[in-house]
């Protein structure tokens, strides 16, 4: 009769369940145990279900029903939990155990002592309600001075073992032999409520006199870094450091670029003169500013950030024999001084011929140019601003002939194309610079002059009277337009207008 009540008996931790009053705690009515009823009672495990948390929680265990691993009704003594300890995957917890924590039996870590839930707690044996944080198990070594996430310093091979930590992103980066000191030998231990704890905060870092004695005594001041570096104490870089400004002669521009060795060729501590630029450099010049034999000093026109710039102003030139004027000012040093391929300054002459050629010598009379003086015609302002006076010669420049350039008469392109001057030999006629547009009507023993009618002022403007032709303008004559008997004609001499007639018979304008 009892073994059709039930199967047998049930382990101790389900005992009180005894009876056929409470079969239906872990049974529906005609069917097995089910998953809902045993999560019903085990909230716990149900927790960690919902929160996807836990060995129950994994792929394997997760959908299947609890009877398949835990089992009933095998008597009082009946282990319901079992599994393989030593081959199972504590990975499938959602903590993988590495490095030392792979060593460990299970009871190291699942046990009373690191459980915080007061359910799991009181319970003989459980492998649930551990935090997977370090400090659930570990005591927190630096006493909350770090943070609580030790596995950003340490690993699971060894607590001492700190390849995690960077101490470049400390305020205090380890460069050269620093790299290889043991950590305690900077982080000391103290005992902090009877225990001892490394210190690792609040180290004096400043300074190096924070940790290394000042073998100098001070005598040189607390900065160790302007003569030493972490490579090593004993290589000195104070050569590179030293302060020349607290010498006589302070390092400005290009000097403070130079090696020591190339002005202290002996001895670092042997004296140098020093208060004159000859005294290490070669007069460039070679004499070209001396005066009574004595060199002024290059500090004169140059300084210390280049030798090629000078502050020689154009004031100080315009206080030499050749004011800088006009264009001249414009013009620079190189133009003048460098025309050889070294710098010249002395005995340049002042005349315009030193420096440019006279491109009129054998077209212009020397009566003109006296000397190659060319300031006789031109000034420093503009090459083109001619101020010759033109009345000394024998054309004088009236009307618009006054208004036109030099260039315009003296020069002009020869059959070549080549532009060439005249000054010398240039005849006054008008022929000689302007076409004859009326193809010599005017001519007299083979000359036209052409001021009979025109002047400078207006080629249109004529004073040509009527009244000392041939034909007299007389009558009705007076109110005829010129161009009415004056016209248009094209023959072998070209197109031009007719002015003079073989007849002035009144048939040859009427009919």
């Amino acid at each position: 009769m009892n073994a059709q009540i039930s199967p047998g008996d049930l382990s101790n931790v389900h005992a009180y369940m005894e009876g056929v009053s409470n079969c239906t705690k872990c049974h529906d009515v005609g069917n097995k145990v089910t998953r809902e009823k045993c999560l019903a009672c085990h909230q716990i495990i149900k927790t960690s279900i919902l929160a996807k948390k836990g060995y129950h929680a994994s792929a394997e265990v997760t959908g299947k029903e609890c009877v398949v691993c835990h089992n009933e009704h095998h008597g009082r003594t009946f282990q319901i939990i079992r599994f393989d300890r030593k081959n199972f995957i504590h990975s499938k917890t959602g903590f993988e155990l590495k490095g030392e924590h792979a060593r460990q039996e299970c009871n190291a870590c699942h046990k009373a002592a690191f459980i915080k839930d007061p359910r799991l707690k009181k319970k003989a044996s459980t492998f649930m309600g551990l935090n997977q944080a370090c400090l659930n198990c570990h005591e927190d070594f630096h006493k909350g001075r770090f943070s609580s996430k030790c596995n950003t310093c340490h690993n699971f091979e060894s607590f001492k073992n700190v390849r995690g930590f960077d101490h470049n992103l400390t305020r205090f980066p380890l460069l050269g032999s620093h790299k290889t000191v043991a950590c305690d030998q900077c982080h000391k231990t103290e005992m902090i409520n009877g225990k001892p704890v490394q210190k690792f905060r609040g180290l004096a870092f400043s300074n190096c006199t924070a940790c290394h004695k000042d073998v100098h005594d001070n005598k040189f001041g607390q900065n160790c870094k302007q003569c030493h570096n972490e490579e090593s104490f004993h290589v000195v870089k104070g050569i590179k450091t030293f302060d020349h400004d607290k010498t006589n002669f302070k390092l400005i521009g290009v000097h403070a670029l130079l090696a020591c060795k190339l002005c202290h060729k002996t001895s670092l501590t042997a004296p140098l003169k020093h208060n004159h630029c000859s005294d290490c450099h070669a007069d460039y010049h070679k004499g070209d500013f001396a005066k009574n034999g004595v060199s002024p000093d290059c500090d004169q026109c140059h300084n210390n950030e280049s030798f090629t710039t000078s502050s020689y102003t154009i004031e100080k030139h315009n206080l030499t024999k050749f004011p800088l004027e006009g264009a001249h000012l414009a013009t620079s040093c190189v133009a003048c001084h460098q025309k050889q391929g070294r710098w010249t300054f002395k005995n340049m002459g002042g005349n315009c011929i030193d420096c440019h050629t006279n491109i009129h010598a054998g077209f212009i009379k020397d009566k003109y140019i006296v000397n190659n003086n060319c300031t006789a015609c031109h000034n420093t302002t503009s090459w083109k601003n001619v101020t010759f006076d033109h009345n000394k010669t024998n054309f004088k420049l009236n009307g618009a002939h006054a208004k036109l350039l030099c260039s315009d008469c003296h020069f002009a392109k020869n059959e070549k194309g080549i532009r060439i001057q005249k000054f010398k030999g240039l005849s006054a006629d008008c022929a000689s610079c302007h076409k004859d547009n009326h193809v010599g009507q005017f001519e007299v023993d083979g000359k036209t002059d052409c001021t009979r009618c025109h002047g400078t002022e207006s080629w249109t403007k004529t004073k040509f009277d009527h009244n000392t032709s041939r034909f007299k303008l007389e009558g009705a004559h007076t109110q005829v337009n010129c161009n009415e008997c004056h016209k248009e004609v094209t023959n072998e001499k070209g197109k031009y207008i007719q002015y003079k007639f073989k007849s002035i018979e009144c048939s040859v304008c009427h009919s």
